[in-house]
């Protein structure tokens, strides 16, 4: 295709004229070919001297829902991505995941030397001497006030100083619990665990590294991301923006997997456009079968609700060059006409559907790889 294009499009702006161009021409290389360039006005319009070597079909009408396709990347659910903390701070001595694992809800991710675990026990050690000493004073003073021996406001004074004392050793406890450290085995060392299942999208840490933040590390040491639901984020010209709404479906289609085909669902339009591509983000919801990577491409279609024109050509009538597509119009006195065209779908019969570019009726090359072997010839 990309040699039929050059040759059309050289022979017009390199030759000064036909006479010219066949002074080039070496017969002993073989015979002239069939049909020629002819240098015109117009840098889309080529002639031939025998138009009835490239068969012509008239472009038909067909009724047909109007697609839209759009490009965008997998990306997980922020509200299914938790990130995995280090409450306390300190040296990373042993890292049992890494960047991309598979790891399960309660699995063992990293331990911690810290400080914080050595000062949590020892607060506990001393919440549990002070509640043991002002139980003892409780009891006494419920005692003495049973023989008379104080007074009913000596008794709640013991009775709240019990209280308090409880209280403390209560939170230490919990202290310790926050921590990760178990109070009949006390360590130095903390334990961090994944808090959901998921696979690991980021990893923050490293052996000998600080955790935390006491120590100028990070809070964040991994970050899970559970992606049996993921995003899908497409990018929307504000043109087309009229043509989808949010619950809206849509066809997903995976470059990795092209004979794979997903459904999502509009769950957000962008209420911003980017001021560069006058693009919207729009986010698509899809269900994770298992195929899905962050970061893959992936093409979302979406359907309109109503019928509209389109016309229909062969799709060897289609020229794909450049991530472009044209077609050859017949324009009359052994002219053809090269015109840009929005192709959309393959339909049966190998016919091509024509979104913009041409009308129903017009003549167009049935087939432009005779168009350009016949070319190449020359």
């Amino acid at each position: 295709m990309n040699t039929f294009f050059l040759k059309s499009v050289g022979c017009v702006t390199l030759c000064l004229s036909l006479t010219a161009c066949e002074k080039k021409f070496n017969p002993a290389e073989g015979a002239p070919p069939s049909a020629q360039d002819v240098k015109t006005g117009d840098m889309s319009l080529i002639t031939v001297d025998k138009p009835d070597h490239f068969p012509l079909v008239s472009a038909e009408k067909m009724e047909a829902v109007t697609e839209l396709k759009v490009t965008g990347t997998v990306n997980p659910d922020i509200s299914r991505e938790v990130p995995v903390i280090s409450l306390a701070s300190g040296r990373v001595v042993d890292i049992k995941a890494r960047l991309g694992d598979n790891v399960k809800k309660g699995q063992l991710l990293l331990r911690v030397q810290s400080p914080d675990s050595t000062n949590a026990f020892d607060s506990y050690l001393k919440a549990v001497n002070d509640e043991r000493l002002s139980n003892k004073a409780y009891v006494r003073a419920e005692d003495l006030y049973k023989h008379g021996a104080i007074p009913l406001s000596a008794l709640e004074q013991a009775e709240d100083a019990e209280k308090n004392m409880q209280a403390d050793l209560t939170a230490a406890e919990e202290q310790l619990k926050t921590l990760g450290v178990d109070k009949d085995h006390p360590s130095s060392i903390v334990p961090v665990y994944a808090p959901i299942s998921g696979i690991i999208i980021s990893q923050n840490v490293t052996n000998a590294a600080a955790a935390g933040v006491a120590f100028a590390g990070s809070s964040t040491a991994f970050t899970i991301a559970d992606l049996s639901n993921v995003w899908i984020l497409c990018d929307v010209y504000e043109n087309d923006l009229s043509k989808i709404a949010l619950g809206q479906t849509a066809r997903i289609r995976i470059n990795a997997y092209p004979d794979r085909e997903l459904t999502g669902r509009i769950s957000d339009i962008g209420p911003v456009l980017d001021p560069n591509i006058r693009t919207a983000k729009v986010r698509l919801e899809v269900r994770n079968p298992g195929i899905l990577r962050v970061g893959m491409f992936a093409t979302a279609i979406f359907e309109g609700k109503a019928k509209e024109p389109h016309s229909v050509v062969p799709a060897t009538a289609v020229l794909h060059l450049h991530d472009r597509d044209w077609v050859f119009v017949s324009v009359g006195d052994n002219h053809f006409k090269r015109y840009e065209v929005h192709s959309g779908r393959i339909l049966d019969g190998n016919r091509q559907e024509i979104l913009s570019g041409i009308s129903a009726g017009q003549q167009v090359v049935s087939n432009v790889l005779q168009l350009e072997a016949t070319l190449e010839a020359q």
